[in-house]
């Protein structure tokens, strides 16, 4: 383990100018840049015992870098938000989006408690496998039951 270690560190050392440039090139925030950094350090760590030599180490270290950076731009893009302004008082009745906010709540509450935290979830833009594992059902029973919610909040009166 110990060298290991010490051919982990000199690999770091070598190569550190085309990790970061790497994960720079994938971001123009500083703090990401640094977070990509780290992780792709840590996929190479991980990798390390499965790296058999077929190529040469700096191939790898690219490699590593380049997967690492690009599922977490994929990951962003997936998770992207929206900022949510409330510009809205919810509370104010002659509103007509307090209103519908209203009725969707009076609607949600209606729901059993697991189905509320489903749709509760979802309206938070969680994906399937993230309220699957929350709430301790598959991504697959996630969306058939989102489809039934929808559907019996539609007919609710």
């Amino acid at each position: 383990m110990q060298q290991d270690e010490q051919y982990f560190t000199d690999l770091v050392r070598q190569n550190k100018s085309t990790i970061y440039s790497v994960c720079y090139m994938f971001s123009s925030d500083k703090d990401e840049v640094e977070d990509l950094f780290q992780e792709s350090l840590i996929n190479l760590w991980r990798g390390l015992p499965s790296f058999e030599g077929r190529s040469q180490v700096q191939t790898w270290v690219w490699r590593v870098t380049l997967n690492t950076c690009i599922s977490a731009d994929r990951k962003k893009k997936r998770n992207a938000t929206v900022p949510l302004t409330m510009d809205i008082d919810l509370f104010d009745e002659s509103n007509i989006q307090s209103q519908q906010a209203q009725m969707l709540r009076d609607r949600i509450q209606r729901l059993q408690p697991f189905d509320r935290a489903i749709v509760l979830l979802w309206l938070e833009s969680m994906s399937y496998d993230e309220i699957a594992a929350i709430v301790g059902i598959t991504p697959k029973n996630v969306g058939v039951r989102l489809y039934r919610i929808k559907e019996q909040l539609k007919n609710m009166n």
